[in-house]
């Protein structure tokens, strides 16, 4: 993950609970390009982190190595 920022329009794929820990994920889609968000609520004020965009082929292989705990 490299960036701090929202983006203001984009449709969400697939994510992970967020109910069960302060982490969660989501695979997002912005204009034809897909990225990966990280949401870490753990602190006083959530902090949000997001991945380049990416070809779908690649960002799909990002977020299974999230879901799998291999990205970092």
């Amino acid at each position: 993950m490299c960036e701090t920022r929202r983006t203001v329009r984009a449709r969400i794929v697939a994510h992970t609970c967020d109910h069960c820990a302060p982490l969660a994920y989501e695979l997002c889609a912005s204009g034809g390009l897909l990225f990966v968000r990280r949401t870490d609520r753990s602190g006083s004020e959530p902090e949000i982190r997001e991945t380049e965009r990416l070809p779908d082929a690649r960002a799909r292989r990002l977020w299974l190595d999230v879901l799998l705990g291999r990205a970092r």
